[in-house]
């Protein structure tokens, strides 16, 4: 998808008419149910122009320009894709375009990664380079007719503010054939770069339609590559903030070393944002550095799975994949690094049944994570929270920094790659769950995912199970709203979850298998997990490409407005309405069902099994 297509000249006029920012407009309003912000249109206004014009005035009126190119399987957008035909070799040719209005920036601290830009203050910005680079490995990644031909792709970042005194020691960073970097002062060597990539003479169109045509690859499943992600080499781009967030840790971890200092990094971020991607790929960097670094998270079953997939084979990699109640009697500062992956489920302490009783003090788990290393990473997502007691927030973690007097950096990863990077989506499921104001809305469809409301769990299971056989990864999942039985004395499960004549069991309770069925841990991953119903806390940090999602009795639409119905949530967490009020309980429920309906990649079913909100969210759909 993009904001705008033409070619050079065609865009030129666009703009020289005043209608081009206004088509930008409305097309991103279609297409991912948002406006632009002023910041966006300010940089559209002040920064293509001079793009197209430069194209114009040097010869390449004919270039195809793809102004704001949207990412597959993300809603990340680059802010042009330059498409025409190789003048040298005769086949499609693409450059990859990020543009700065920066006239001034230095390097961040002596490094090559990072810079510092006036109008940011201190904050550092990826160097432009690094950031175009990423989008170009990410098209290749992610864009299957692509992989085999890299030689087509370039990418430029294009400073058209800037002279070269202005950037001087940005020219630190290592240019090669396929990612240069221009300024306004040497528009001159831009043209020539971009000439013996893009034969004038010839249109563009056919270019610039076959890069829109070419099929999204699937996602590299975060699980299947951990083994690699950490022994081995990087698996994963890392795209902006994600990439920023990554090299600040870095940074910071050096200037620890150095300076015998410590910070606080906290990476907010919404579903599929990329958090745990980041926390994998800094695992596999600071252990290649030789860095003392462990991975900890408040999941069982997101720690086991890790365990058991990145740490195959391997003693020492299973190691480095901890809880969050495993420091209670840990070193301070004993780590170089912390990775806090799913920090919105740190709890008020650690202490539980099977504590001994010597560590059974009052001390915030928060206080043992933050002491254990001298950077401690946090990524959370404050929207899945789901359990009484869970407390993670950027609010909660800042604050008792400040009380220990440290240093803190903020990233917020605004993109998202879960649900084919559909804002749009993400955006419905919020308003349908009133996560967002507004209310609900119709759904209205998005070409890069899909949605249904399905009849019965067997028309659902039905749909899924043929994706299933097809190649694709495919489960079922509920709201807690059925018993939880124990396997039978011959070992099988009781088919517990029962909507009219189809039932099904959950996920197996235990760290063992039943039968074919994986142990709870591995439900998501192993695939005799298609036969079981997942609950949140199986499914909640992992993704598969089509979900199904059966809402139970306990989230009902009464009146035009949602109900809570404590009697029918089964989770023994939920039950006492002393510990937990039936406002945190409302607020719980509609976070499961927003983290259960926010797994899948390609696309989603949902089922409710009571008639007056199954009728509600069929009207929503698509006639």
């Amino acid at each position: 998808m993009v904001l705008l297509r033409h070619s050079a000249a065609g865009v030129r006029s666009l703009f020289e008419s005043d209608s081009a920012i206004e088509q930008m407009m409305s097309r991103m309003l279609a297409s991912t149910g948002r406006r632009p912000s002023q910041a966006e249109v300010r940089a559209w206004s002040a920064s293509i122009p001079v793009l197209v014009n430069d194209l114009v005035t040097g010869g390449l009126s004919n270039v195809e320009v793809l102004v704001e190119h949207q990412l597959p399987l993300t809603s990340k957008r680059v802010d042009a894709v330059l498409a025409g035909q190789h003048p040298r070799t005769g086949r499609h040719s693409y450059v990859v375009v990020e543009l700065k209005q920066w006239s001034r920036a230095i390097r961040y601290e002596d490094g090559d990664a990072l810079v510092r830009v006036d109008a940011y203050g201190h904050r550092p910005v990826l160097h432009p380079m690094e950031q175009v680079q990423t989008y170009r490995d990410y098209m290749l990644d992610f864009l299957p007719g692509l992989q085999d031909r890299h030689e087509d792709v370039v990418a430029v970042a294009y400073l058209h503010n800037a002279t070269e005194h202005g950037i001087a020691s940005l020219r630190n960073r290592r240019t090669s054939e396929s990612v240069r970097m221009f300024t306004g002062e040497r528009r001159g060597d831009f043209l020539d770069f971009l000439r013996s990539r893009l034969d004038p003479d010839i249109l563009g169109a056919a270019a610039g339609d076959h890069l829109l045509s070419l099929r999204a690859g699937p996602s590299r499943q975060l699980l299947t590559v951990a083994a690699r992600e950490i022994r081995e080499r990087e698996q994963f781009v890392l795209l902006d903030e994600q990439k920023l967030a990554y090299e600040i840790v870095l940074h910071e971890v050096q200037r620890a070393r150095a300076a015998d200092s410590k910070t606080v990094v906290i990476v907010s971020g919404g579903p599929g944002s990329g958090k745990s991607v980041i926390a994998l790929s800094l695992l596999g960097e600071l252990a290649r550095q030789g860095r003392t670094v462990l991975h900890a998270t408040g999941s069982r079953s997101f720690t086991q799975t890790l365990r058991q997939v990145a740490g195959s084979g391997s003693t020492r990699v299973r190691s480095m994949f901890k809880y969050f109640n495993s420091f209670m009697e840990a070193e301070r500062n004993g780590l170089d690094v912390l990775i806090l992956d799913e920090a919105h489920r740190i709890r008020e302490t650690s202490v539980n049944r099977y504590t001994r009783a010597r560590l059974r003090t009052a001390r915030p788990q928060i206080d043992e994570l933050i002491a254990a290393a001298r950077v401690p990473v946090f990524l959370l997502d404050e929207h899945q929270v789901v359990r009484p007691g869970e407390l993670g927030s950027v609010h909660e973690i800042e604050a008792f920094a400040a009380s220990q007097d440290l240093h803190v950096q903020k990233v917020s990863l605004d993109e998202q790659f879960r649900c084919g990077g559909s804002e749009a989506y993400i955006r419905w499921v919020h308003r349908l769950l009133g996560l967002a104001p507004g209310g609900p809305i119709p759904w209205e469809g998005d070409d890069g995912f899909e949605v249904r409301v399905v009849d019965s769990p067997t028309e659902m299971e039905i749909d899924l199970r043929l994706r299933r056989d097809s190649g694709f990864g495919a489960r079922v999942t509920a709201g807690y709203c059925w018993p939880w039985s124990d396997p039978r004395p011959d070992g099988t499960l009781v088919d517990d979850v029962r909507i009219g004549d189809w039932s099904r069991p959950w996920n197996v309770k235990g760290d063992r298998p039943v039968g074919d069925a994986p142990p709870s841990a591995l439900w998501a991953s192993q695939p005799g997990g298609f036969e079981q119903v997942g609950c949140v806390y199986t499914a909640q940090g992992f993704e598969y490409d089509w979900s199904g999602v059966i809402i139970g009795p306990d989230l009902v639409r009464r009146e035009g407005a949602w109900v809570t119905v404590r009697s029918a949530n089964k989770d023994p967490d939920f039950r006492n309405s002393h510990t937990v009020a039936d406002g945190e309980f409302d607020r719980l429920v509609r976070h499961v069902y927003k983290v259960l309906l926010t797994r899948g990649m390609i696309g989603t079913l949902v089922h409710s099994v009571d008639a007056e909100t199954q009728d509600f969210l069929k009207s929503l759909m698509p006639r």
